[in-house]
């Protein structure tokens, strides 16, 4: 069951900027953004009423999970859904899996967690995956349109690392997770409602197969059954295991990416994955021993 989990959570993961580009934009990003939170927080709640009601949030506990679900869900899933528009599920996923980097560097501003030199090491190893897909495209017509989605899809992932701390502090407090992803996905879906109201969007839903499918896919399995299993995972073989998964991302993504037509099979999109991939690996210390490795806190507490 260990094993089935753990590549549930790495296939659906992986595919979820995928997910996001095939749902496409019949209606605008912030309503089906809306819906998707507003489903999940409902989920979490009916979830939560049949878990332990131990270590339950108190007062002080509310800002740090308000900021977890608006950094989170709600401003990161809005970046990043708009990016996948604007350039390639491929090269979003890419971006998306810095948070490896990005994350422990986020700690160490704001817990003053320590910041091991593998990670500054993992990001160049990043940063030249993306460079590696993103520089041929430049001087093609769309070149500028991938390069905003890829600043945007980076400021996405720089707010999921903020959102990552915020978390961790929560974890370090003992907070329920349940509890804390109810109310944040609760206080992401309410934000959301309220930007779509004051732009004066129409509340729509798009009746079509793959537009319905998709949101089905990103809300009951990417962001409910995914996370309830990741957190499963965590309590049997630790969160730095359960983080490994993130350095494949980019595989799964690049993959997927080629199968649907998004991507051209080329040596820059191979090299860029696998460029990503060996950065994720090192930065999380796989291969180094438990001793050396010191445990970099979890960086996938929310990854879909």
């Amino acid at each position: 069951m260990t094993y089935f989990m753990y590549l549930f959570c790495l296939i659906v993961w992986g595919l979820n900027f995928i997910a996001v580009k095939i749902q496409g934009t019949p209606v605008a990003l912030e309503v089906s953004l809306t819906y998707r939170l507003a489903m999940t927080a409902v989920l979490f709640i009916l979830f939560a009423l049949f878990v332990k009601r131990t270590n339950k949030p108190t007062a002080s506990d509310m800002p740090f999970i308000v900021v977890f679900g608006v950094c989170n869900f709600a401003l990161s899933y809005l970046c990043l859904y708009y990016a996948t528009m604007l350039s390639s599920a491929a090269i979003v996923t890419l971006i998306f899996s810095l948070k490896v980097i990005l994350t422990p560097i986020a700690l160490r501003l704001f817990l003053k967690e320590t910041l091991h030199a593998r990670v500054w090491i993992g990001g160049c190893f990043g940063i030249i995956g993306v460079g590696v897909l993103i520089v041929p495209s430049l001087s093609s017509i769309h070149g500028l349109t991938d390069l905003k989605g890829v600043l945007i899809a980076l400021v996405g992932t720089l707010l999921t690392s903020v959102g990552d701390a915020s978390s961790a502090r929560n974890a370090k407090q003992r907070i329920n997770p349940v509890h804390a992803n109810a109310i944040g996905f609760t206080v992401a879906s309410l934000l959301m409602g309220a930007i779509v109201m004051i732009q004066g969007t129409p509340l729509t839903l798009p009746t079509t197969v793959t537009y319905l499918s998709a949101l089905l896919y990103l809300t009951v399995i990417a962001s409910f059954l995914a996370w309830l299993f990741y957190l499963k995972l965590v309590e049997r073989v630790g969160g730095a295991k359960s983080g490994y998964m993130v350095a494949l991302f980019p595989v799964i993504g690049g993959i997927a990416s080629v199968m649907i037509g998004e991507s051209t099979p080329s040596l820059y999109l191979l090299f860029g994955c696998l460029s990503s991939c060996l950065g994720a690996a090192i930065a999380l210390g796989i291969g180094v021993s438990r001793q050396r490795r010191n445990a970099i806190p979890d960086t996938a507490d929310k990854i879909g």
